[in-house]
């Protein structure tokens, strides 16, 4: 089972933070450093010193760390012209050495896009698949060759589909709990499927039909890596666990139900049960960044015991 830190920025955190963030992730032998793709803060938090830009804060990190994978769950599809967003993560991709994947997603909080002046178009799942025919189409055509799109909402002609990234092919992660439409762009794109927020049983049920789209498209069910994001709340006892809890906004109850919360062997127990769900990786939603304590925990006591 691969353990991922997976952030929130949106709620507030300046670049240092997420750097320190990304370097207690790698130092701690995690998998991946990812981060959401949001510019306005949710629910009570002030969201102060304002937002970050995902690929801007990827392009940074890739060039201060040096093992860990870097990606997004989810960049907006919303925020980005395809072609344009192809150029961005190739070069981050490059600056990393080949350690980038991409969390692509429609794009679904209006408030900040009314915040910021960007476009909430109706008909975002139909250009989402544009979009990742795109993306995937131009790093996938050969040095020398020109990409062709003309597609509903975007027209591409005589594209030099470049610059090319570091990877032969960039990890391509799509996600949700939609049960048809989803899991047919999964098989058709993805290279991993991501469960965002989901029981169990709900997760067992979704994966299976990912797995029955990748089949009906001509791929084997396994060539997908099946994941779950989830938030982690982890103490040595009671009093920590509560503390954490409390830190975040969160009942602990509810972080039990909901998430991965409690003390490390609670965890534990509760990632076996994902993993006989079909699960390969963990994104842990960690939503206190000052708290690198709680990593090095999880790490210590929770990572440990799955290795």
């Amino acid at each position: 089972m691969d353990l991922r830190i997976f952030t929130e920025p949106q709620q507030g955190a300046t670049y240092d933070t997420l750097l320190a963030v990304a370097k207690a992730t790698e130092d701690l032998g995690f998998d991946a450093f990812f981060r959401s793709d949001h510019y306005l803060r949710m629910g009570s938090v002030d969201g102060l010193p304002g937002p970050t830009d995902a690929w801007i804060t990827l392009a940074g990190l890739a060039r201060e760390t040096k093992r860990i994978r870097l990606g997004t769950l989810m960049t907006a599809g919303t925020f980005r012209l395809p072609g344009v967003l192809a150029i961005q993560v190739a070069q981050v991709d490059q600056m990393s050495g080949g350690r980038v994947e991409l969390g692509l997603g429609a794009g679904w909080f209006e408030e900040e896009h009314k915040a910021y002046g960007i476009p909430f178009p109706k008909d975002k799942f139909a250009r989402l698949e544009e979009q990742l025919e795109i993306v995937t189409g131009l790093w996938a055509t050969d040095p020398g060759k020109t990409f062709d799109f003309h597609g509903t909402y975007y027209d591409l002609t005589d594209s030099p589909a470049l610059p090319k990234p570091a990877q032969r092919k960039i990890p391509v992660l799509v996600g949700g709990h939609g049960p048809s439409r989803t899991p047919r762009l999964a098989a058709k794109y993805a290279d991993e499927f991501n469960m965002p927020f989901a029981s169990v049983e709900d997760s067992a049920r979704q994966f299976g039909r990912v797995r029955a789209a990748a089949e009906e498209a001509g791929r084997g069910g396994d060539d997908l890596t099946y994941s779950n994001a989830l938030v982690v709340c982890v103490g040595r006892d009671e009093a920590e666990i509560a503390r954490r809890a409390a830190a975040i906004g969160r009942e602990v109850d509810e972080l039990k139900l909901n998430g991965l919360a409690g003390s490390p062997s609670e965890v534990v127990d509760k990632i076996g049960r994902y993993a006989e769900a079909g699960s390969s990786r963990i994104y842990l939603q960690v939503l206190d960044l000052e708290d690198l304590d709680h990593l090095e925990l999880i790490s210590a006591q929770v990572q440990a015991q799955l290795s």
